[in-house]
């Protein structure tokens, strides 16, 4: 049986996080259900404290996720307590081809990636950024 799945990235601030996710994707930032967040709350099944703004907007406190807007692949950004201490054992690749990886990364490092370094492997290379929570991912 195949599974489907979803992309987990954990997170200090999830919201803004998956914002700058969206636009170095093109990706779209899953709309806030405001109503469905205040009738949890009502019911008790939910706090405010389990909520903020972000753009002015009621949202879950400790997610946000992005969708791919054709596919529907999606990527989860979950809030926890700990900062980033180690190098992350999975990554994202984004695919922009060599003619473009330059000017892609001139592009995010211009959004607050951190340029890492170079790597290559016989005719294939990269470059490794980290996003602005010092995840790790390559350009390639």
């Amino acid at each position: 049986m195949a599974y489907d799945f979803q992309v987990v990235l954990d997170a200090a601030e999830p919201h803004p996080l998956a914002d700058w996710w969206a636009e170095t994707l093109g990706w779209q930032v899953e709309p806030s259900d405001e109503a469905f967040i205040r009738r949890m709350i009502d019911q008790g099944w939910a706090t405010e404290e389990d909520t903020t703004t972000h753009n002015g907007v009621l949202v879950w406190r400790v997610g946000a996720a992005i969708r791919h807007p054709e596919s529907g692949l999606r990527v989860l950004f979950q809030q926890v307590p700990e900062p980033k201490s180690v190098k992350n054992r999975m990554h994202l690749d984004v695919r922009v081809g060599p003619d473009g990886t330059e000017a892609e990364v001139a592009r995010l490092t211009g959004r607050g990636a951190t340029f890492l370094h170079r790597g290559q492997q016989g005719p294939h290379s990269w470059v490794t950024l980290a996003d602005p929570e010092g995840n790790e991912f390559c350009v390639v």
